[in-house]
């Protein structure tokens, strides 16, 4: 959640968080960075909360749970977090039940960045992929984030759009390779559009995949609930490669940053620029 919420924030966007902590991760200096942002943050405390362990390889990147953690309870807000017209739910080890669906008001749009779902956590072993099944923060999903990378080999992502409610969009981000968009309509049909990379000097990719579910969330807040726009794509792709091109949270860009960045690839590779608004 912290990737995400700093980047709502650093794009210009009103921004509070509902961040689970233990005694240890409530003095983080991760959140003072995002109230210094101006994310409003409310700590819920934690007995524990999850731990990895990431070790970078030839061959990807082997996470081990250290400690799983505690479920995240659902908790009062206050009446202008109430009335926020996007919520993102970015989960990292599945603690977020379903009375978080119902926590999100009718009249919201939500984003969910699913990876966070799909991870099998016992402590001391590596992290395991979980099947994608539609659960009750899926089916109220209008958004759905997830990694190419957190899905089995072979996943037919085309199929999975039909696990969210009628009307929701998919994307599937695939690193360098871009990612695709899948939208169900309320026939049962679905239209797959595919989106490219910005090129990237990759030092860490740790939070790209909530970086990017955020500017595009971001993007999409001033419109209605239209296909995604390429410009919104390329706008979130832009903000996604700036973030893995530095270390953790302060790698996390700003709008005049994704602006310029947008900017200079524009020019050698023409293509619709989102206003972001």
């Amino acid at each position: 959640m912290a990737y995400a919420a700093l980047t709502t924030a650093r794009l210009g966007l009103r921004s509070a968080a509902v961040v689970g902590a233990d005694a240890i991760a409530a003095g983080a200096a991760e959140l003072d960075l995002l109230r210094a942002a101006g994310v409003t943050v409310r700590v819920v405390p934690l007995v524990q909360g999850p731990v990895f362990k990431n070790v970078e390889t030839p061959g990807g990147r082997v996470q081990t749970c250290v400690e799983p953690g505690d479920p995240l309870p659902v908790v009062a807000v206050p009446e202008s977090w109430v009335a926020a017209p996007t919520w993102l739910v970015v989960p990292v080890a599945g603690e977020t039940g379903p009375g978080w669906a119902a926590a999100v008001p009718p009249g919201a749009r939500l984003a969910l960045g699913w990876q966070g779902l799909l991870r099998v956590l016992v402590a001391g072993e590596r992290v395991r992929r979980r099947p994608p099944i539609s659960t009750a923060l899926v089916a109220r999903a209008d958004l759905v984030g997830v990694s190419r990378h957190d899905l089995e080999p072979g996943t037919r992502v085309e199929a999975l759009v039909f696990l969210l409610r009628p009307d929701a969009r998919l994307v599937v981000t695939e690193g360098r390779a871009g990612g695709i968009v899948v939208e169900r309509d309320g026939g049962g049909g679905k239209r797959v559009e595919r989106y490219t990379a910005i090129k990237a000097a990759e030092v860490d990719s740790t939070g790209a995949g909530d970086v990017f579910l955020a500017a595009l969330s971001g993007a999409m807040s001033g419109r209605g609930t239209g296909p995604v726009d390429a410009g919104d794509l390329r706008w979130a792709a832009a903000a996604a490669a700036l973030v893995v091109e530095g270390v953790g949270l302060d790698a996390v860009p700003d709008r005049a940053t994704v602006s310029t960045r947008l900017v200079r690839e524009t020019a050698s590779r023409p293509g619709p620029v989102s206003p972001a608004q």
